[in-house]
């Protein structure tokens, strides 16, 4: 979903946000199709449609994320001096969405219909360190706050078991120092802040000191729900992998 950050006038609501969905400008802050639109119609299904289109046929599957998210509040996250000035729908806006759709949608055989069912929980985190950083706070600070994200997100997909989810994958972040906007804030003449892919070292680190954290809090988890299906989204490698491949890929 999208809030006021990507409305027609936005950046993101022009092209070529959208340039591989049907030429269209979806609003969404990719080439048009998301991460759970692959899964989808990899799995035969149509692609979900946001909670917010009270209109739309939810039968298959419904999509609660919005752009510009992050896993902690904005009033938390306005504490530590971070301002989110795109979206108030946190994390556990999203999930009080979820709990209220299976109240109108299911309400006597929901259990039974979510163990069969995929949650992806994420990539969410991500952004508090976006807009940290681009708002002038170190990596040491940012390092910080993984841990208060890093429960925000396990105690997100508790409530998740708690609604009755057995299959779950909770993605890490990207290689954030690849990505362009990364890339064009913090360009610097210093060749050795880059690595072999012309991505900035620090950053990425940065990631994977997230990630690891992430992934470990994951493992903990699984060991208290023996019979969940509990999966690490490996982004970040999946990333450098397309990364590293692009000319073959190409």
């Amino acid at each position: 979903m999208r809030e006021s950050f990507c409305k027609a006038h936005s950046k993101c609501g022009k092209l070529p946000y959208g340039i591989n969905f049907y030429q269209n400008t979806t609003g969404r802050c990719s080439n048009g199709m998301l991460m759970i639109d692959y899964i989808a119609l990899e799995s035969g299904l149509p692609l979900l449609n946001p909670f917010k289109d009270r209109s739309a046929n939810f039968r298959h599957g419904v999509n609660f994320a919005v752009a510009g998210a992050t896993a902690l509040s904005n009033e938390i996250m306005a504490d530590k001096k971070i301002l989110n000035k795109v979206t108030n729908s946190s994390l556990s806006v999203q999930l009080d969405w979820l709990s209220s759709h299976f109240e109108t949608t299911c309400s006597t055989d929901c259990r039974e219909k979510l163990k069969r069912s995929l949650f992806l929980v994420g990539e969410i985190g991500g952004n508090e360190f976006n807009f940290g950083l681009s708002q002038g706070k170190t990596i040491e600070e940012m390092r910080k706050i993984v841990p208060e994200v890093v429960q925000t997100i396990i105690h997100a997909v508790k409530r998740v078991i708690d609604f009755g989810a057995t299959r779950i994958i909770v993605p890490g972040n990207f290689p954030i120092g690849c990505l362009s906007g990364m890339l064009t804030q913090f360009m610097t003449n210093k060749t050795t802040t880059y690595d072999e892919y012309h991505c900035l070292k620090d950053l990425n680190n940065f990631a994977i000191f997230y990630n690891n954290h992430l992934r470990q809090a994951i493992d903990e988890l699984k060991k208290k729900y023996p019979n969940i299906t509990l999966i690490y989204g490996d982004y970040y490698n999946a990333y450098m992998w397309l990364l590293q491949n692009a000319m073959r890929l190409a």
